[in-house]
């Protein structure tokens, strides 16, 4: 398969995707394979919360459509554009892709990687997204067969590879980092994500912050559950935009996790600030547990600069406005480009430079 292949068929699954919304899920007369697999992924979506419960429909058709937003034919040009690729990579090799559950095919970025780069994917999916990628991938290798030799799923002990691109929690990737010592690796650990605001948001940038927070019930390390705030800050802006997400309390595993997670801080004597669905903790960490979002006070930019340079290791990506480097617009996080890598590690080059 050339390059120029390998492109062409993910811009197809991009299509595919392309066809599916919640509540406006159409299929369209020029996708390829429809016939076969259209209504088996719709059947799929709204089958994926029996399997993981945080998979509602609409968190799903988030991430799919996301996808088909991404797998363009100039997305995918601009992203490979910066690589140079082999044409036809006669010495392929196999990578085990060990993939994370927590927001569904959240994996799909190291996959696709791994395929476009001509390599071979050994893929070991999480015990809780374990059927939306082999689904996409019985979608790709319908659309050009020679991905069956370059796609394998497997259950058990992961053998004969030469790479791996392992994501777990900090405590798992102590045993990836050990398991997989003589191996080439990309090891991922927890990271979570932070917002620095200024005290001169908008109303409509802070809604976006809201998408930020709330996306996937904040199960994603690209989901804020940081907030940098100035001293003195008042709250209550925040507040006020964030309401419209309230009906996220109608969700039971949501519901639970903020009663819980409230009792135990209460419990504790902390302070909290709570709007009936969402407490807010001053706290330095920056991992918060679902339904929280911590926060912490700077008096200095300058002195925030350097604090979130030194963590930078804890964190996926910032979000805030200009004052801030390499900073990311609110409500984009969950939007991230294929040039995006996961904890700014160039998932290509580490393909392309693996012997």
């Amino acid at each position: 398969m050339t390059l120029e292949t390998k492109k062409s068929v993910f811009v197809e699954l991009g299509k595919f995707l392309s066809q599916f919304s919640e509540g406006n899920s159409t299929k369209k007369s020029d996708v390829l394979y429809n016939d076969i697999f259209f209504d088996d992924f719709e059947k799929l979506i709204h089958l994926s919360q029996s399997h993981n419960g945080w998979y509602t429909p609409e968190q799903v058709y988030f991430s799919v459509q996301s996808w088909a937003e991404a797998l363009t034919e100039e997305n995918i040009n601009k992203w490979l554009s910066a690589y140079k690729i082999d044409e036809n990579n006669e010495n392929p090799k196999t990578v085990a892709l060990i993939l994370a559950g927590n927001i569904p095919l959240v994996g799909f970025h190291d996959f696709l990687s791994v395929l476009i780069t001509g390599n071979k994917a050994l893929v070991k999916t999480s015990s809780n997204d374990q059927h939306l990628l082999p689904f996409l991938a019985k979608y790709l290798i319908a659309v050009d067969e020679n991905l069956k030799e370059k796609i394998t799923f497997v259950e058990g002990k992961l053998e004969n590879f030469d790479a791996v691109i392992a994501t777990g929690s900090n405590n798992t990737s102590r045993y990836f980092e050990y398991y997989f010592k003589d191996k080439l690796s990309i090891i991922r650990k927890n990271r979570n994500s932070a917002a620095v605001l200024n005290g001169k948001e908008t109303k409509e940038e802070l809604e976006a912050l809201g998408e930020d927070i709330f996306r996937y019930f904040g199960l994603g390390c690209r989901n804020v559950s940081k907030l940098f705030v100035p001293k003195g800050y008042s709250f209550d802006d925040f507040f006020q935009a964030v309401f419209k997400y309230q009906d996220v309390i109608q969700y039971e595993k949501y519901a639970n996790n903020y009663d819980y997670n409230k009792a135990v801080f209460l419990m504790s004597n902390f302070k909290l600030i709570d709007n009936g669905f969402l407490t807010l903790k001053e706290d330095s960490s920056y991992a918060s547990p679902i339904s929280s979002v911590f926060y912490e006070y700077y008096e200095n930019l300058e002195e925030l600069e350097k604090r979130l340079q030194a963590d930078q290791d804890q964190i996926q990506c910032i979000v805030g406005n200009d004052f801030v480097s390499h900073s990311i617009p609110f409500g984009k996080t969950q939007k991230p480009q294929l040039w995006d890598y996961a904890d700014n590690v160039d998932t290509i080059t580490f393909l392309l430079t693996t012997k």
